[in-house]
């Protein structure tokens, strides 16, 4: 009639229910979500009523790990660090990819994390 199938148990019909699946959320993710409960919790309980944070949370973080990886590799080229500079000088390699990294991070935050 509903849907529900149901199993007998002793006297009674329990509904064969499954828990949702556990959300596909990584560090960007957590960080959006820690950063709506702290600055903007009636969006985070209003997201999290209506059952949408857990799929905005997964949005996020997919979409800041393709950026991450885009812009890392696009600022690398730009700034000529390559596996050559790798191997004559590890040192300057980890250094400038360090910064790269930072840079990157720090625009990730503010195009995505605290928009």
């Amino acid at each position: 009639m509903n849907g529900i199938t149901y199993h007998r148990k002793g006297d009674y019909l329990i509904p064969d229910l499954l828990p949702p699946e556990a959300p596909r959320i990584g560090v960007w993710g957590l960080r959006r979500r820690e950063y709506l409960r702290k600055h903007h919790d009636g969006i985070y309980t209003g997201m999290l009523l209506t059952g949408k944070l857990n799929a905005h949370l997964e949005e996020i973080d997919c979409s800041a790990n393709e950026m991450f990886e885009l812009l890392v590799k696009q600022y690398a080229a730009c700034e000529g660090v390559t596996e050559q500079l790798k191997v004559e000088n590890q040192t300057e390699w980890v250094r400038r990819m360090n910064s790269i990294r930072e840079r990157v991070e720090e625009t990730i935050y503010m195009e995505l994390i605290y928009d």
